[in-house]
């Protein structure tokens, strides 16, 4: 059926070029958008003013000696009225035109006797002929893994998803204006490295041929991003893609946009202060409001975040005291909680954020700063100076995830050393996501990094902004190729 509907498409094609049509032209004429018309109809009907434009046929309607075809582009939608006695290859066009051709059409504003705003055409060429029928806006593409696979379909037929993306094109712009004006430096840093580090996930591997050397896409800027501080610029930060070899689900991508800024001479308190104005300014901008709804429960950002500590909400979970329970006791309770991939191997650090994800992060709901969780979890932040085993470490939590995470950098590189050593050994017991030793990194910081604070988000927090699965918020989301 398919296929003699593209034949029959291409025997009118045929037919156009026969006819001494330009099937394909690199060049049309073009004076208004649609946008514009409609905005200054009135006077383009009173001037009489001929106009032309361009765009794709959503429908066709022949009622003999007269043709109404709806044109759409990307900023609006009009009426096309073709008369036979007013157009010179209305013949050609009554037999060739079909429902997703792109055409060129001059003519005059008018209103219809039922009120419809109106282009009366004297000259229509078709521009593009489609081979393949687009889907009805009415009947579209119900099955999700076809809507994602065939996404420009989607998009076409939907203008609230490319509404959607027109939105998260604002929330990055948002982000990066309000830190370029708080007078941090946008930079970029490499997508290859030698060694992956800056954050706790299994990397993809590549392998370079004019070096014979495989290399790691980055889990994060994190670790160049810091040794420019060590280079002597004091706000940095950078929006580019991040790649991780893990699972897919509602909450995770394997190459994602992520913000990552560090500011030197500043801590995680000051960070969070500052973090809190950043996001309601992104949310208000790409918005228009504070307040957003995830599965049926309103958010408000516009509230003042309260900070909760992480080994008290830990205690209330779990009922597991965190400064005297050993690796053995965590394993066993992650057992009894029925939690999936819990291993003794895995370590203490592994196996307190599983217990968290499962008894603590669903309740937090509402925005807040969850904060000084152990040093077991994080091994590239500053310990706490009243208590060592903690680290000044923040992350935002919101309708029961997480989506962003800071803290006063680790600048001791004796310390960040031994943490390092210690990811090692669990890299050694079958951890793929423990961080690797960088030798470099901590031979940068030791010709001395100054106090600083980071913080990071990636396009998660837009996909809950959104009330959707991550997956959803993407224009190509990757997809797992069709056997």
């Amino acid at each position: 059926m398919l296929d003699d509907l593209i034949k029959e498409r291409i025997k009118k094609g045929e037919r156009l070029k026969a006819e001494g049509e330009v099937w394909f032209p690199a060049t049309i004429k073009r004076t208004h958008r649609l946008e514009e018309i409609l905005k200054n109809f009135s006077a383009l009907n009173k001037q009489k003013k001929t106009v032309t434009v361009v765009g794709r046929i959503f429908g066709s309607r022949n009622q003999g000696s007269l043709i109404f075809a709806d044109l759409k582009d990307e900023s609006g939608a009009i009426q096309l009225v073709l008369k036979k006695d007013g157009v010179k290859n209305f013949a050609t066009i009554r037999d060739t035109l079909d429902i997703g051709d792109f055409v060129e059409a001059t003519g005059k504003v008018f209103t219809t006797q039922s009120g419809q705003k109106s282009i009366e055409v004297s000259k229509l060429k078709i521009i593009v002929k489609a081979l393949r029928p687009i889907p009805s806006e009415r009947f579209s593409i119900e099955d999700t893994e076809t809507r994602l696979r065939k996404r420009y379909l989607d998009l076409l037929v939907h203008p609230e998803l490319r509404e959607l993306f027109r939105k998260k094109s604002t929330f990055w712009q948002t982000t990066r204006r309000y830190l370029l004006k708080e007078g941090f430096l946008e930079v970029e840093t490499p997508i290859l490295e030698p060694i992956p580090g800056g954050a706790e996930a299994e990397p993809f591997i590549t392998h370079h041929n004019a070096l014979n050397k495989d290399f790691y896409l980055r889990i994060s800027p994190e670790l160049n991003l810091k040794r420019l501080m060590v280079a002597g610029f004091e706000k940095v930060f950078e929006i580019g893609r991040i790649f991780r070899n893990e699972g897919i689900d509602a909450e995770h991508l394997q190459d994602y946009t992520q913000m990552e800024m560090y500011w030197a001479y500043q801590n995680y308190q000051g960070l969070m202060k500052f973090v809190e104005k950043l996001v309601k300014n992104v949310v208000k901008e790409t918005l228009g409001t504070l307040t957003t709804v995830k599965k049926g429960i309103k958010i408000n950002w516009g509230k003042k975040w309260p900070r909760l500590e992480y080994c008290e909400l830990f205690q209330k979970g779990t009922g597991m005291n965190l400064e005297n329970a050993s690796t053995h006791d965590l394993f066993k309770k992650a057992r009894t909680l029925h939690i999936e991939h819990a291993d003794e191997k895995l370590g203490r650090g592994r196996l307190i954020d599983l217990l968290y994800k499962k008894t603590v992060r669903p309740s937090l709901i509402q925005p807040s700063f969850l904060i000084n969780p152990p040093v077991d979890i994080e091994p590239l932040a500053k310990r706490m100076m009243k208590n060592p085993n903690k680290v000044e470490r923040f992350q935002i939590v919101a309708a029961g995830t997480e989506l962003g995470k800071g803290f006063s950098e680790l600048n001791d590189p004796t310390d960040q050393r031994h943490r390092f050593e210690e990811q090692m050994k669990l890299r050694e017991t079958g951890d793929k996501e423990a961080q690797m030793m960088d030798e470099d990194y901590v031979e940068a910081m030791e010709y001395g990094m100054p106090p600083a604070a980071g913080f990071a988000y990636s396009e998660r927090l837009f996909a809950i902004l959104m009330d959707k699965p991550v997956r959803e918020t993407v224009i190509f989301p990757l997809m797992k190729p069709k056997e």
